[in-house]
């Protein structure tokens, strides 16, 4: 596959003016729809030759991921790496690289199977890899997808709205379209336990597949490696990937359009903390976008790519007793994947355990199951397998073990000393560390050339006593503005989002934001102000906060008393919900301002926005909301509910939360 972001970056470097005056052979039209055509030759040939070369390497089973975290992709690589234990051969494929119109051409392979794990994110829209797909699916009622085998396993989360809408729908719309469902739906909570959920489907999923093909399992149940090990000792330097995500040296030369593939590096301007006191870490950092020609709207989330502590990766290598700093590639087996590399490479341990692999998750079971065969304790062993089967013992082990006690991969190494596997091995196993997603927390309009983060530090003592600490809240944290006289910077691009202001500023908006979900309505609340500064008639705006303390976590409290005395702001209600003896939470502060809201919901047009919690804030907001409606509008409670859903259809009650 060629990666066009590589090729248009490689192919953009400016050219020679002509000297000769000689007559060109061919026109500037020529030359536009000849260079038009090349282009488009190009553009599809990735695309085209894809089906045919799956047929040409005797791939049978294709597993297509959508995925943001992460998680979906692991899950159709361990699909993938599963066919080979049922005599199959597998691949994982994002749908993004591939011309899903060609998804019909499967049925030429014999006993070809196609699997998509789709996962569901925000309110429940496809993954940015899944929309193309996604769009297609939608588009092409006259396609024909019969011959086609198709499984789904989708990846959700219940506090959600639309819980697994996304694998929901692809399953749905393939039998619509013809294609032949060979096992049925699967459905994984990670509310709940997503690992089990997969297991389970997973462990009468084979069993299916090897009835309809009339094949059997080989019995082979030893560790498959998908990746070999080389060690470099003579190479040059600049050569090898310190950290970047895509492009070698692209951190060093940084060229736009800036995205998941190339983000831009970002110096850190501010970096302070918001609360008074408590023993929590509210921050507010500004990111410098000068010059990156990055544009974002109020409501968007800034993505951000984290490091490890230095502290975790120096203790890995120590207990495994690795030289961190040699430089390594682990070379994909199947030369035809178009996967070479688990993550860039050639690079060394040290960079692979700090940019591009997450040690601070507890490790998933086919982690623990591959590396089981390297504990030299046979207890160890059979320990570590029982965790990774589907027995309800293993379950309540691997629950109780590894879940409840948050033991990561360095946590597991430390408590069980007998275990010591390869380190090439760790690094093709452990998946890949993900950006993280914050909501913006400024306008654009007053903001052009910063992006703010509101962002609180996650840190908590685990059964075992161990302090464990959020990834990328730490990382942030300890971004200093200038570390002896060098800027920090952070990887960055951002996300678009639906979370967006009324397009009539007339409309009012009820913003409802406790804790860190205040992020977004700093940006909604300064454009406002923008607004009312260049003579337009703004809508009623109002803020609903929440937090523990007045004294102690009232976060942005300057800014929103000053948006309320410059009537920027026409209504500031906050919940302190420890300042008294009873808890106030907003969805009280909202029952206690009913009439008021119900007038501005029910004949003004408002818009209601809620940010934060999505298990249980989010949920006593709209619960709020249904009482209101029951109660002020004279509706049953199903009308209500309905009601309520219906502003959600119009866009106007738009949730950005997160469990």
């Amino acid at each position: 596959i060629v990666n066009m972001t590589d090729m248009d970056s490689e192919t953009t470097t400016h050219t020679e003016p002509m000297v000769e005056e000689e007559t060109p052979l061919l026109s500037n039209l020529d030359l536009f729809l000849f260079s038009l055509i090349v282009g488009l030759v190009l553009l599809l040939a990735p695309c085209k030759c894809y089906f045919l070369s799956i047929s040409n390497q005797g791939k049978n089973i294709i597993v297509f991921y959508g995925s943001q975290t992460g998680t979906g992709e692991e899950f159709a690589n361990r699909l993938s790496k599963d066919a080979q234990r049922y005599g199959m051969k597998g691949m994982a494929a994002d749908p993004e690289e591939y011309d899903m119109g060609e998804l019909s051409r499967l049925s030429e392979i014999e006993n070809s199977l196609a699997i998509f794990c789709m996962a569901t994110y925000g309110e429940g829209d496809p993954t940015d890899n899944a929309q193309d797909f996604y769009d297609w699916l939608q588009e092409n009622d006259d396609e024909n997808l019969s011959g086609l085998n198709y499984t789904v396993f989708g990846l959700g989360n219940k506090t959600y709205e639309h819980y697994n809408s996304m694998g929901k729908y692809v399953d749905k719309r393939l039998e619509e379209l013809g294609a032949k469902r060979i096992f049925d739906l699967g459905l994984g909570d990670d509310d709940g336990n997503l690992e089990e959920d997969f297991i389970s489907w997973r462990e009468q999923f084979w069993p299916a597949v090897c009835e309809h093909f009339g094949v059997e399992a080989l019995g082979d149940d030893s560790s498959i490696r998908q990746y070999e090990l080389k060690v470099h000792t003579d190479m040059n330097m600049n050569k090898v990937y310190t950290g970047e995500i895509g492009r070698l040296k692209s951190f060093e030369v940084q060229k736009p359009p800036f995205d998941s593939k190339n983000p831009f590096l970002a110096t850190v301007t501010v970096n302070r903390k918001l609360n008074k006191a408590g023993d929590r870490h509210f921050m507010h950092l500004e990111l410098d976008i000068t010059g990156s020609k990055i544009r974002y709207e109020s409501g968007d989330h800034v993505a951000v790519f984290p490091t490890n502590e230095s502290a975790l990766v120096n203790k890995l290598g120590q207990i495994l007793g690795v030289d961190l700093d040699v430089v390594i590639s682990l070379n994909n087996l199947d030369e035809e994947s178009n996967k070479k590399h688990p993550f860039p490479c050639p690079t060394t341990y040290r960079t692979a355990l700090t940019h591009y692999l997450d040690i601070t998750h507890p490790p998933r079971t086919n982690v623990l199951y591959e590396l089981a065969q390297y504990a030299s304790d046979p207890k160890d062993q059979e320990n570590m397998r029982k965790m990774a089967s589907s027995s309800p013992e293993g379950k309540a082990l691997y629950q109780n073990w590894v879940l409840d006690a948050n033991r990561n991969i360095l946590a597991i190494l430390e408590d069980m000393p007998s275990l010591r596997p390869p380190v090439d091995h760790l690094c093709e196993l452990l998946p890949r560390l993900q950006a993280r997603y914050y909501s913006i927390a400024s306008s654009s309009k007053v903001h052009p050339n910063s992006i703010h983060i509101c962002a609180v530090l996650v840190e908590y003592t685990t059964k075992t006593g161990r302090v464990n600490l959020g990834v990328a809240t730490n990382w942030l944290k300890n971004k200093p503005v200038t570390d002896n006289g060098h800027k920090s910077t952070v990887p960055m691009y951002i996300r678009k989002s639906q979370f967006r202001l009324p397009f009539k500023a007339t409309n009012p908006v009820i913003m409802i934001g406790p804790g860190t979900g205040i992020a977004p309505f700093m940006g909604f609340i300064q454009e406002r102000g923008w607004l009312k500064e260049q003579g337009k008639e703004v809508g009623e705006t109002v803020m609903y906060f929440g937090c523990r303390y007045k004294n102690e976590d009232y976060i942005y409290q300057e800014e929103l008393e000053e948006a309320e005395k410059n009537k920027v702001l026409t209504q500031l209600h906050v919940a302190f919900s420890r300042d008294q003896e009873h808890k106030v939470y907003v969805q009280h502060l909202i029952k206690n301002n009913k009439e008021n809201l119900w007038k501005l919901i029910h004949s003004d047009n408002a818009h209601i926005y809620v940010c934060g919690d999505a298990r249980y804030m989010a949920k006593d907001v709209q619960t709020a909301f249904h009482d209101m409606a029951e109660e002020l509008g004279g509706m049953t409670r199903t009308q209500a509910t309905d009601y309520v859903k219906k502003l959600m259809t119009k866009g106007r009650y738009s949730q950005d939360v997160w469990s």
